[in-house]
């Protein structure tokens, strides 16, 4: 079960990135975070921007709610979402 801490300026969660995937996808979990496979390459802040995407897209909100709290250069990063609560992200994402 992945951890969604809840605080006041939104939701945190751990994700681990695939960077070069075929497809922009969840495929799992790893340990206590989501896998996630991204097709843009770790250069220049691309495979970051596809996780700001596709998470916006995903729990439909704007881009400007999701933000990568921390891991700007790892596969490891955390994702902030604000707006939402963690049960309904977790509706939204499927999990």
């Amino acid at each position: 079960m992945i951890p969604f801490q809840e605080s006041s300026n939104g939701v945190t969660f751990a994700v681990k990135v695939h960077p070069r995937a075929k497809k922009n996808a969840i495929t799992g979990e790893v340990g206590e975070a989501l896998k996630l496979s991204l097709t843009a390459p770790p250069i220049d802040g691309r495979a970051n921007d596809a996780c700001i995407e596709f998470f916006s897209k995903l729990l439909n909100v704007p881009r400007s709610s999701i933000t990568i709290a921390s891991g700007q250069t790892s596969r490891t990063k955390v994702v902030r979402v604000a707006g939402l609560s963690a049960e309904e992200i977790r509706k939204r994402i499927g999990i």
